[in-house]
């Protein structure tokens, strides 16, 4: 259950601090209504990533195991890819937070609307979640409850940091952007090795 747990916030610290659209929401939506009124677009993900859940592990399911680590490597392969670009932005000192224009969403439902729109929830769910998800699973529901839960209160906590953060103007500082660039970059690295071991132990027999 322990390595569940901290699969599910590896997953989501490095998914949270990795900047996007959502990311560039929270910034809006503070600038206009301050961090207080921005702390509840924190939860959006557990609206818009139900039905993104739910369509993806069904046609993991129905797909052949063998394809299914196929899927898994190429999830590995893809948080490599993630690692490199957050590593980048750490060496070269790029402002992590994306810029925003026009109107900020003003609800929660509008947020997860952001995120429903967001290609990366999508691919994280069929090439990382997803697998992830179905592995826990073969061990028991407690053990994909346990690796569920950790993720989204992670997710949902760091959120919530964030937003406040960036309302105190604390992520103005360019040393505290490039810490959480590098902390990223990190766990997306392990979480790369730990797919490709899994992918391939499974694809060469070793892991059964």
């Amino acid at each position: 259950m322990v390595s569940n747990i901290l699969i599910g916030i590896s997953i989501a610290l490095s998914a949270s601090l990795q900047p996007g659209p959502l990311q560039a929401f929270y910034l809006a939506k503070v600038a206009k209504n301050g961090w207080r009124k921005t702390l509840p677009a924190a939860f959006a993900p557990l609206i818009s990533d139900g039905p993104i859940a739910l369509v993806s592990i069904f046609f993991i399911n129905i797909l052949p195991v063998a394809f299914r680590n196929w899927l898994q490597l190429a999830g590995g392969i893809m948080l490599f890819y993630f690692a490199w670009s957050a590593l980048k932005s750490w060496q070269e000192d790029q402002d992590p937070e994306p810029k925003s224009s026009g109107s900020a969403p003003q609800t929660i439902f509008q947020a997860a609307l952001v995120n429903l729109l967001n290609p990366a929830p999508y691919l994280g769910w069929s090439l990382i979640m997803g697998p992830a998800i179905l592995t826990a699973w073969a061990e028991g529901p407690i053990m994909a409850a346990a690796l569920l839960i950790s993720f989204y209160f992670t997710m949902i906590s760091t959120s919530m940091v964030l937003i406040y953060l960036i309302g105190r103007t604390v992520l103005i500082s360019s040393g505290v952007k490039k810490t959480f660039n590098l902390v990223s970059a990190l766990l997306l690295t392990g979480l790369g090795f730990y797919f490709l071991y899994q992918a391939a132990g499974h694809l060469a027999g070793w892991l059964g």
